[in-house]
């Protein structure tokens, strides 16, 4: 509508009356009051407008995070292969297949390896992009499959939550730069095999430290009019048939405070000498008597340290053997607050960093290792097997600390350490553990056959430590 001011413009010849005493001029009119009532009409027209322009606007975001939520999905999603190495098909498939039920999309193939040759298969197939997505590897290996080991992603997982689920050692294994590249869905490590008929005929109670060990090793010892040993106490101080040797020294020198990276010194010479008694001055063992498994199982030898996985090997040999396992013995300690140390041996599950499906892999991986499906992979195991492995969670302590077998483990869990020292990891003819293993079988008889001094051999030991150890990137310092 135009201005009302145009009406008096267009009316200004006519000749009006004009009122006495009234002053003459024209009335006072707002030409602009109508414009801002069309103005304020206006404004109020547009909030509308506005609103509606915002709700467009999120629709489209919506639209955008839903399109890359979806891609997100679908990188999680997919083929999963899984190399194992112990256990069986129908131990795993069970927990498999409840994944999957819950995880549309997801379809996991499982293949049992052959412990023969498997760190050089597992490191070719890796090299040639092959995969697998996700594989079983020692607790010493990272340094081997440090750049094929994806870095566990915080969403799955969190740093503070793995060092609060999992045993310490195994936070330390399992750590590479600020990463951390495995998850354990079992844990061993070494502890003290008993005969229980020799030690109830005898009437002794089992060692608590090493010096205990030493004499009850001897009292328990027995030999014919002609020196051989019919029964013996322990099975150490020699490499050819001591069974787990690797381990058991590594534990004796980081007991007695060595650094492992360079074993020299009064401390390490300590310890190597230690393990030698028991052959070349005590001779409770010797190179004539089979195997530390195969005397235990025959009920010839009344202590065995091994770690618990070798139940399967003597009830394979003697199913009716009666026996238990008891803590590793201890140096003595300045307070009896002081942590048991015993030496962790055990296999993880690691995802590998090219993999396609890597989140879907870790999210698998953290299924597995929660509280519940390890449960129930300890009774498909124990159901197959007689035995399942010792739960890796500090929270299922309790659940087998009373276990006349894995009792012991639980019991030390928390103050074990581990190192490159290790038996029976399939490494190879190049593997760490074999080098290394390598170097220290060579000290060991050199001093068990008085051939060198513990401080000869071992300055050998340490040369050939660092050159192993730099040839994998680790700093000996």
């Amino acid at each position: 509508m135009p201005p009302s001011s145009n009406i008096y413009q267009n009316n200004q010849n006519i000749n009006t009356p004009v009122p006495t005493g009234v002053p003459v001029s024209e009335p006072v009119i707002t030409a602009n009051a109508p414009a801002q009532t069309a103005l304020s009409s206006k404004k109020k027209n547009s909030k509308p407008l506005i609103i509606i322009g915002i709700i467009i606007l999120l629709l489209v975001l919506a639209m955008v995070f839903y399109r890359l939520f979806s891609k997100t999905s679908n990188k999680v999603s997919g083929e999963i292969v899984w190399w194992g190495l112990w256990e069986s098909q129908s131990v795993v498939e069970p927990l498999i297949s409840t994944y999957e039920s819950t995880h549309p999309g997801v379809n996991i193939t499982y293949v049992e390896q052959s412990k023969e040759d498997y760190r050089e298969r597992l490191s070719n197939s890796l090299a040639k992009g092959e995969g697998p997505d996700i594989f079983t590897f020692h607790n010493t290996w990272v340094p081997m499959f440090k750049s094929d080991l994806d870095a566990l992603p915080p969403s799955v997982m969190t740093a503070a939550d793995y060092s609060k689920n999992f045993y310490p050692v195994i936070t330390s294994d399992l750590s590479y730069g600020n990463s951390i590249v495995g998850i354990p869905i079992g844990y061993d490590a070494l502890t003290l095999f008993i005969n229980e008929d020799i030690f109830n005929k005898s009437g002794k109670t089992p060692p608590t430290n090493w010096d205990d060990l030493r004499d009850l090793a001897k009292e328990l010892t027995i030999k014919d009019d002609k020196g051989i040993i019919t029964q013996s106490g322990v099975a150490l101080g020699r490499t050819e048939n001591v069974d787990n040797w690797q381990d058991i020294l590594a534990l004796l020198m980081i007991q007695n405070g060595v650094d492992l990276r360079n074993p020299v010194g009064d401390k390490a010479e300590g310890a190597l000498t230690f393990f030698t008694l028991f052959s070349s001055v005590d001779g409770v063992w010797d190179t004539t008597l089979p195997t530390s498994t195969q005397a235990f199982a025959a009920g010839k030898l009344a202590m065995y340290i091994a770690p618990s996985w070798r139940v399967f090997d003597i009830q394979r040999q003697n199913p009716n053997l009666k026996y238990k396992t008891v803590p590793i013995p201890q140096l003595p300690k300045d307070s009896p607050d002081e942590v048991d140390i015993t030496y962790a041996t055990y296999w993880t599950q690691g995802v590998w960093s090219k993999s396609a499906s890597k989140l879907a892999a870790w999210d698998f991986l953290s299924y597995m290792a929660s509280a519940d499906s390890l449960q129930k992979l300890y009774q498909n195991e124990s159901a197959v097997r007689n035995l399942g492995e010792a739960y890796p969670r500090t929270d299922m302590a309790s659940l087998l600390i009373d276990h006349p077998i894995i009792g012991s483990i639980i019991a030390q869990a928390p103050g074990a350490r581990s190192w490159y020292l290790v038996s029976r990891t399939f490494d190879g003819a190049t593997g760490i553990n074999t080098l290394l293993s390598n170097y220290f079988g060579d000290a060991v008889n050199a001093v068990a056959d008085g051939e060198k001094s513990a401080s000869e051999a071992l300055e050998t030991v340490a040369q050939g430590v660092a050159q192993v150890l730099a040839q994998y990137g680790i700093s000996v310092r």
